[in-house]
């Protein structure tokens, strides 16, 4: 018997064209489960999610990614400062590569803390994970602040600061892969991009704080007092907000699609997964894992040009000052923030795929004559490059928490996400800095960051021919996910409906 809940669905005008107003895929994607359970769908068949505990998920998520990203991020920030520290008896083309080399080092180690964390988020939960994930992150970073420098210790300190970062790293390959299913599995289905998008704002707020913190030291401090001991301050800082982060995640319910799976087979696979069977997941998701290894390296590749390299360009490569270079990575930092929800709600309407098509292209099309603004003399030209690559940052960082979680499903998401993204991250992310900063030293070409740039747009555009859209689409292996009762009611009618019509293809194709 049908429920009093959905005899009113099928009643009124907006119920009417309930169909009609469904996005290509998501009648495609729901045609298949319709015809799979054999009937349409009842109310307990879709998932309403409570404004106030989706409020609490993203915004712990956010603010939780936001202070973890603001300690990662404040290595890059001061890259050439720690390799005068670390490594002072290296020239200084070799202090920066030997920096970003430790910098990479921690992105070496991520697949590793994916492999781990991954299969754990699918067995004991999102929430448990990411809370340990925090406090490694506050940990590790808090260490690289009372390291002592090589003018005390000698070689014991690069190693200690190797170790420090290596900790990092492993708690990041369990973090944005986790945080970005989290956050997808409690979105309601039509407005995941938008509201995934606020993990990575939160990432770039991270990011602008830890930009802004060093560059007031910059300015505040001299030379002598940031090497002394300035440059410890950022990281000092860790210790409180990792407190913090710890707190808030701790507080966090489970997704409502890890605790309801839709079947014992799913729940097998992810038993499978989290006894560690990496071959199993590789096997039956290759194409997926590829795709999100591509969309990983077009947005990785882009932001770590601008948030890691960019500032030591500025300084080592184009000769400005610290403290002019921090704040021109500062203001595309700003900039992010303010487009990125926007752009995030823009791909829930318009798809995911040709936000990331239009910003590969532009990525292609744009890189050379942004560094060529970049290197101009006067304020506004770098300003204008500095803001052009933001602009497609940000359409790369929009859409990818709603994107990348899409293409697995639950009983296996995070375990996939932690293969794929933290793969791609390690082996073109991470080390993006080292090997542009590289590249410019052996060929002299200060455009070298540029032609990196464009193969990583040539690579995205590739990728996104394969990119299945997923806008408005509920997540695979989930129950559709709405905000409303009245947005439930709406989807068993047009489940109605579609099953309808998919019942009457089938009597016309039998005939």
């Amino acid at each position: 018997m049908r429920s009093g809940e959905e005899r009113q669905g099928r009643s009124g005008p907006r119920a009417a064209g309930a169909v009609a107003r469904l996005p290509r895929q998501v009648r495609e994607e729901l045609t298949r489960r319709l015809r799979r359970n054999r009937g349409a769908f009842r109310a307990d068949d879709v998932q309403v999610v409570e404004p106030t505990l989706l409020r609490r998920a993203v915004g712990a998520s956010a603010l939780g990614n936001c202070m973890e990203w603001f300690d990662f991020g404040v290595y890059s920030y001061l890259a050439a400062t720690i390799g005068k520290v670390f490594f002072p008896g290296a020239s200084p083309a070799a202090q920066v590569i030997s920096s970003f080399a430790t910098f990479a080092a921690a992105f070496l180690v991520r697949p590793l803390g994916g492999l781990v964390f991954g299969p754990l988020g699918d067995r004991i939960g999102r929430q448990k994970v990411l809370a340990t994930t925090m406090i490694m992150m506050a940990v590790g970073t808090f260490a690289i602040g009372v390291i002592p420098g090589y003018a005390t210790i000698g070689i014991a300190a690069p190693v200690l600061l190797l170790l420090a970062r290596m900790v990092q790293g492993f708690s990041t390959g369990g973090e944005y892969g986790g945080a970005t299913t989290f956050v997808a599995e409690y979105s309601p289905d039509r407005r995941r991009g938008f509201l995934s998008s606020w993990l990575d704002f939160g990432t770039f707020v991270g990011y602008a704080l830890g930009s802004a913190l060093v560059t007031v030291l910059n300015l505040a401090l001299t030379d002598d007092q940031m090497l002394s001991w300035g440059w410890r301050v950022p990281f000092l800082i860790a210790g409180p907000l990792g407190v913090i982060g710890l707190y808030m995640r701790l507080k966090l319910e489970e997704s409502p699609a890890f605790q309801k799976q839709l079947d014992d087979h799913e729940k097998s696979v992810a038993q499978e997964s989290a006894a560690g069977e990496f071959k199993d997941i590789v096997r039956g998701h290759w194409r997926a894992l590829l795709v999100c290894m591509g969309l990983v390296l077009l947005y990785n590749v882009t932001n770590y040009m601008l948030t890691g390299y960019l500032p030591t360009y500025q300084t080592e490569t184009l000769g400005r000052s610290s403290g002019s270079a921090d704040v021109l990575v500062l203001v595309g930092m700003v900039w992010i923030v303010v487009l990125i929800t926007f752009l995030g709600r823009l791909s829930d309407h318009v798809g995911r795929r040709p936000l990331y098509a239009g910003a590969a292209a532009g990525l292609v099309l744009l890189a050379v004559p942004a560094f060529l603004l970049i290197k101009a003399r006067g304020t506004w030209p770098p300003v204008l490059g500095v803001l052009l690559l933001a602009t497609l940052l940000a359409c790369f960082a929009a859409p990818s928490a709603a994107t990348l979680p899409a293409l697995f499903p639950t009983a296996v998401r995070y375990a996939a996400m932690g293969i794929g993204f933290n793969f791609a991250v390690a082996a073109f992310g991470g080390t993006t800095p080292l090997v542009t900063a590289a590249l410019v030293d052996l060929t002299g070409d200060d455009l070298m960051p540029a032609y990196y740039l464009m193969l990583a747009g040539a690579i995205g555009l590739l990728t996104v021919r394969f990119l299945p859209e997923s806008a408005q689409v509920p997540l695979k292996g989930s129950q559709p996910m709405v905000g409303s009762r009245e947005e439930r009611r709406e989807l068993v009618t047009a489940s109605e409906e579609l099953y309808a019509l998919a019942r009457k293809g089938e009597t016309v194709r039998r005939g």
